[in-house]
């Protein structure tokens, strides 16, 4: 990082982290890149985001997802925030089509659980393992669903990780949305090149609204506790 790059502001780091992401490497079969950060309207909507609630230069602790999906970040390109959350809880005015993710609701649950987003963003920085999502046959894609997918990202996963952490992020202690698949990778991933001392898994948003909804407020209030500490 340069010197002028050290001295942004955090808000200005991550909106040119996004403007300047791209995947080289070719990927298998009929799988596309979901890149929201070529669309006008999405950089827009993540530059009044961000300005808002990280123009500063405070250090965060990062929560990290898988990809974004098409009907939440994949259209803001705001992790785990869709146009519906976007607009009621973050107050920033969008004409995005309003359609729900169930991610998105649950991370808005527990952020306003937590004393709302203005409160949450001071602490925490919410990014993914892969910046960028996936598509195939139309349907969301994790980076781990193909193994040739998997390893032809690595470089772009790396990179992009020593990116976000430069952007201002303790190394204490991180979180990873996921307890399976992602903390598995992210984990081996982290051993190998040790960037976090400690991270704690936590269970994946949509799986808590797919499979364990009727334990809701558990969770929310389970998941509060920990990043809390």
């Amino acid at each position: 990082m340069s010197d002028k790059q050290a001295n942004m502001l955090f808000a200005d780091k991550i909106i040119s982290f996004y403007k300047r992401l791209t995947i080289k490497e070719k990927l298998p079969g009929e799988i596309e890149i979901l890149n929201p950060y070529k669309n006008d309207e999405a950089m827009h909507t993540c530059n009044l985001f961000y300005k808002k609630y990280y123009n500063d230069s405070k250090f965060r602790r990062l929560i990290i997802g898988i990809n974004p999906g098409r009907f939440g970040a994949g259209i803001t390109g705001i992790p785990f925030t869709d146009p519906i959350e976007l607009s009621n809880s973050c107050g920033i005015i969008n004409n995005f089509e309003k359609k729900s993710e169930l991610s998105s609701k649950f991370i808005y649950l527990l952020i306003n659980n937590m004393g709302g987003p203005e409160h949450f963003y001071k602490h925490y920085y919410i990014g993914a393992v892969s910046p960028l999502g996936f598509v195939k046959n139309n349907k969301n894609f994790n980076y781990y669903d193909d193994k040739i997918l998997e390893r032809s990202l690595k470089p772009f996963i790396v990179n992009t990780l020593i990116q976000q952490v430069a952007l201002g992020l303790k190394t204490d202690k991180c979180f990873c949305l996921g307890q399976g698949k992602n903390y598995e990778y992210f984990k081996r991933l982290n051993d190998e090149l040790k960037i976090f001392k400690e991270i704690k898994p936590l269970p994946h948003p949509r799986w808590i609204m797919q499979y364990r909804r009727k334990n809701l407020n558990e969770y929310i209030e389970e998941i509060s506790d920990m990043l809390s500490k």
